[in-house]
């Protein structure tokens, strides 16, 4: 249960330098809620997590970047819902980059991946997904078919493209504000409350004032200070921090599956070319090998017959 506390007017000790007050407060996700107005907020700052995330990722500085922003708009996404599962961002079309996956479950467990066909240095969506580009989130809860929500890939930068969703979407006013360096990926969300659609001009003064946060603000200062730089007038509800981990999904038991769904045939086929199986998981680099004792163990398990008489 999070146990929600009020700030209000925070204040720091006289004798602290900036290097001091910006404390190494990462890894984690917070929410709040403006008690007197009808608007929420999120923040994050991934650090030990979006190390791990990207070590296995290829890129410049810019792809990389991308992917941390999606790390950390996933993050504050997942947490706007109730649900056990997982939530999957994915941007994908025909331009210089292909595909960029965020994933991020009920209990803040991330991962994601980025495939691009040549080198991007800058550019908005349109220039980095071409015209095909479209934006995907789907909320897999594991116990039916999952929820799928989709929109063309519109707007300067990701964080514009998430808000358009929510517009047409949810019909809910939503902004983001998403940065990544080659230390941190850091986001802020703010969201108009469902039930409460009509303070237009609560929204719009939040709003102008979280609009003024820069890069370096939000990717070095902790939430109390962030919250302190933008709304110290006004009376905040600030919910404990929740722990964010680096943490894949791969297995060998899902890599099967995947391998089974091939069938026996192509599985034979490729084990003729090559002494092994080899299988690498985009996300996190684990390596999975299957050779010809493997592979016929898998498929008995499943009660195909082999196609021959061979043993080995």
């Amino acid at each position: 249960m999070l146990s929600p506390k009020t700030i209000r007017n925070l204040s720091y000790n006289k004798g602290q330098t900036f290097t001091e007050r910006v404390m190494n407060k990462q890894d984690i996700l917070q929410r709040f809620l403006f008690a007197e107005l009808g608007v929420r907020g999120e923040w994050v700052k991934l650090g030990d997590s979006w190390q791990a995330a990207r070590q296995h990722q290829q890129g410049g500085g810019f792809i990389q970047q991308l992917l941390g922003q999606a790390l950390a708009a996933v993050t504050m996404l997942s947490a706007t819902i109730k649900f056990n599962g997982a939530m999957i961002l994915q941007a994908q079309g025909d331009g210089p980059i292909r595909t960029l996956v965020a994933q991020a479950t009920h209990d803040r467990k991330i991962r994601g991946l980025v495939r691009s066909q040549s080198p991007v240095e800058t550019g908005a969506l349109i220039d980095l997904f071409g015209e095909a580009g479209r934006l995907v989130l789907t909320i897999d809860a594991g116990n039916g078919e999952p929820y799928q929500g989709i929109v063309p890939l519109e707007g300067e930068n990701l964080a514009n493209a998430l808000e358009t969703y929510f517009l047409q979407s949810e019909q809910l006013k939503t902004r983001l504000w998403l940065f990544a360096d080659q230390n941190h990926a850091a986001g802020l969300l703010l969201q108009e409350l469902p039930a409460q659609k009509h303070f237009q001009a609560d929204w719009e003064r939040i709003e102008l004032l979280a609009s003024t946060i820069t890069r370096k603000e939000l990717l070095e200062l902790d939430c109390e200070q962030v919250l302190h730089r933008l709304f110290h007038e006004e009376k905040i509800r600030l919910f404990d921090p929740e722990p964010i981990a680096f943490q894949c999904a791969c297995s060998r038991m899902r890599i099967e599956r995947t391998l089974r769904a091939m069938g026996r045939k192509e599985l034979e086929d490729i084990l003729l070319e090559q002494t092994q199986i080899e299988v690498v998981c985009e996300f996190c680099g684990a390596h999975y090998g299957f050779d010809k004792v493997d592979v016929e163990a898998m498929l008995a398990h499943d009660g195909l017959s082999p196609s021959s008489t061979t043993r080995h």
